[in-house]
C-alpha cells in the first residue's frame, strides 16, 4: 500500500514551513510520526509530493532518514499539470488544489493508497483503519474509496477556527455529502458554518469530520484527470484562484453514482498547528504518547 503524503503547501498562518519544524526534543517532525504509524501499520511505501525546490531540504531532513525502513519516492505539484487548451494567468503561485496535487504524483503512485497532509497528527489508529481498508480491496477494484472520519471534538484547537468537512452518511455507512465548514469552539459547544454560507449552529461533539485522509482504489488517478477539463472550463473565468479539490470531486463522482466512500470513523485525536499558538499543546501531546510508550524514545530513523 502506498501513503500519499501532500508537502507541497507552506503554512501561511502558522508562518513558516510547518512540514520541517522539530516538534519534539529529538528533532522529529510531525510527518515523521505519520510515517511510523503509517509503517506499522502495513503500508510499505510513502510518495512525497512537494514543490521540486524544495526537494534538497526534504531529502536531507525526512527523505534519507526514513529510506532504510520504508520505500521512497518523490513528485512535484506543479502549475503546468493542466489540462491541453488551457493556460493559468501567469502570476498564479497558489497550488491548483489536493486533487490537482494527486495528479501530479499518478506516475509514482503504484498501488492503492491513502492520502494524509503533511503537517497534521493523524494518530496511530487513522492509518490502522486506513491500511485495514486498503488491504480489504480485492484486486483491481474500482471506486472503492473511504474517508477516515474523526469526531469534531477530537479536531479542534483552542486559538481559533478551523476548516472541517462534515460528513453526512446514509444507513449504509457511505457517504453522501461532505460540507466544507468552519468550526469553533463556543463555551463548551461547537458551532459550524458552510464556508459558502449559512449560520453558525451548534453540533454534536461526536459529528464525523474530514481531515482530508482518504483511502483510494488506483482508479481514482483516471476519475480526476477525466474531470479536470470539466472543472476548468466551469471556472474559466476564476482560473486566479479556483482550486481542484479532491472532496468536492468525490461528492460529485458519488452524486453521479459513479463511486462509492465509506465513512469509517477513528478513534484517534488529531493534533496541529493551525496557529503558532498551538504548538506548546502539540510539543506537550506527543511528549505524554511517547512517555505512554506509544512511540521510540529514540529520534525516528535511527537504528
Amino acid at each position: 500500500m502506498d501513503l500519499l503524503i501532500l508537502a507541497a503547501g507552506m503554512g501561511s498562518r502558522f508562518g513558516g514551513l510547518k512540514q520541517i519544524e522539530p516538534f519534539d526534543e529529538r528533532n522529529n517532525f510531525i510527518i515523521d510520526y505519520s510515517i511510523y504509524d503509517a509503517k506499522k501499520a502495513g503500508f510499505d511505501r510513502v510518495v512525497f509530493l512537494i514543490k521540486e525546490e524544495n526537494r534538497e531540504i526534504f531529502e536531507e531532513t525526512v527523505g534519507s532518514r526514513v529510506a532504510p525502513y520504508i520505500e521512497v519516492a518523490y513528485a512535484y505539484q506543479k502549475l503546468d499539470v493542466i489540462p491541453e487548451g488551457y493556460n493559468l494567468p501567469a502570476d498564479r503561485v497558489k497550488p491548483l488544489g489536493t486533487a490537482q496535487a494527486i495528479l501530479c504524483a499518478k506516475d509514482q503512485l503504484k498501488d492503492n493508497f491513502a492520502i494524509i497532509n503533511s503537517d497534521d497528527f493523524y494518530g496511530a489508529d487513522a492509518f490502522e483503519v486506513a491500511a485495514k481498508y486498503l488491504s480489504s480491496l480485492p484486486k483491481g477494484s474500482k471506486g472503492k474509496y473511504a474517508n477516515i472520519a474523526y469526531y469534531a471534538a477530537n479536531t479542534m484547537t483552542k486559538n481559533g477556527s478551523v476548516k472541517r468537512g462534515v460528513l453526512h452518511c446514509g444507513k449504509d455507512g457511505k457517504l453522501t455529502s461532505l460540507v466544507e465548514s468552519k468550526l469553533e469552539w463556543r463555551g463548551e459547544e461547537i458551532y459550524a458554518a458552510p464556508l459558502e454560507g449559512g449560520e453558525m449552529v451548534a453540533i454534536p461533539q461526536d459529528s464525523l469530520v474530514s481531515m482530508n485522509m482518504f483511502a483510494f482504489s488506483l482508479d481514482i488517478l483516471d476519475k480526476i484527470e477525466e474531470n479536470y477539463a470539466p472543472f476548468m472550463e466551469a471556472n474559466k473565468n476564476d482560473l486566479a484562484s479556483c482550486e481542484y479539490l479532491i472532496p468536492t470531486l468525490v461528492s460529485e463522482l458519488i452524486e453521479r453514482g459513479e463511486v462509492s466512500c465509506e465513512v469509517l470513523s477513528t478513534s484517534a485525536v488529531w493534533y496541529g498547528v493551525t496557529y503558532r499558538e498551538d504548538k506548546p499543546e502539540v510539543v506537550a501531546s506527543l511528549a505524554k504518547l511517547v512517555e505512554k510508550g506509544c512511540y521510540p524514545k529514540d529520534r525516528f530513523g535511527k537504528k
